[in-house]
């Protein structure tokens, strides 16, 4: 299994459009986030999780031309909007790409993109399954078993996934006792830090640190980070050693 992080940056990107801070002109390309995003290659088959505004671009970068499924976390625009961006996949594969997703979640996609769902739809139209499922109950990708994270973006409930020894988890700032039994015994944790100071509805640093700490994956990404956590070069070196900040392109085997 493989993981790579196609982007890891906040809902405006970095660096931001009209910023002049240090990281926002930083020439480390790992200093530039794309919206988050990441893909999973698991026997063979590459799973999404999540389908930005920066999707196009992220499938390009990664020269990704095939997608067995997509995972929804939630249903903010950074992490729904590039949807259309799926049809060359559904030309190439001449198939439907079948979306998971709370009910809620997807009421949204069908909302957004009324046109890939109507009795009669305009030619070259993403062609989408939506498929709901929820928080307490796994579900399977052919042979593989995916376990839902119910955990709170603010008051919001949205959804981490547990995929074998791999847990992602993005836009969080709280995860109930029962749902962290669901992140023992991982080789990689990918979690969401915003920055160095508290947020009201992500996890900052310490607070991610935190949660690594009580759950010991082997080793842990940072992901969905603004340009407030500061420069690439300088926030890495505060890590723990199993801890990595992520960047885009990232990528790990497992």
């Amino acid at each position: 299994m493989r993981i790579t992080l196609l982007g890891t940056g906040t809902s405006q990107g970095v660096p931001i459009i009209g910023c002049n801070c240090k990281v926002c002109t930083s020439e480390d390309p790992r200093d530039q986030r794309l919206r988050t995003a990441a893909l999973v290659e698991v026997d063979g088959q590459n799973i999404l999780i999540d389908a930005g505004p920066d999707l196009r671009q992220q499938l390009l970068r990664s020269h990704t031309t095939t997608l067995r499924a997509l995972l929804l976390t939630h249903e903010h625009k950074d992490h729904t909007a590039g949807l259309d961006d799926v049809r060359p996949i559904n030309f190439l594969m001449k198939q439907s790409l079948n979306i998971y997703g709370m009910a809620r979640v997807l009421k949204v996609i069908r909302k957004d993109y009324d046109y890939a769902f109507n009795t009669y739809k305009y030619p070259g139209v993403p062609e989408l399954i939506l498929n709901p499922i929820h928080s307490d109950q796994s579900f399977w990708i052919d042979e593989v078993e995916i376990v839902p994270i119910k955990v709170h973006h603010m008051t919001l409930p949205i959804l981490g996934y547990r995929i074998r020894n791999l847990a992602y988890i993005t836009d969080a700032s709280m995860i109930g006792e029962k749902e962290k039994e669901k992140l023992f015994d991982l080789d990689l944790l990918v979690v969401n830090a915003l920055r160095i100071e508290e947020h009201y509805s992500h996890f900052n640093l310490a607070q991610a640190l935190a949660l690594i700490k009580e759950v010991q994956p082997r080793k842990a990404m940072i992901t969905h980070i603004g340009h407030e956590m500061g420069l690439y070069e300088e926030v890495s070196k505060l890590l723990p050693s199993n801890v990595m900040l992520g960047y885009d392109g990232l990528t790990m085997d497992l």
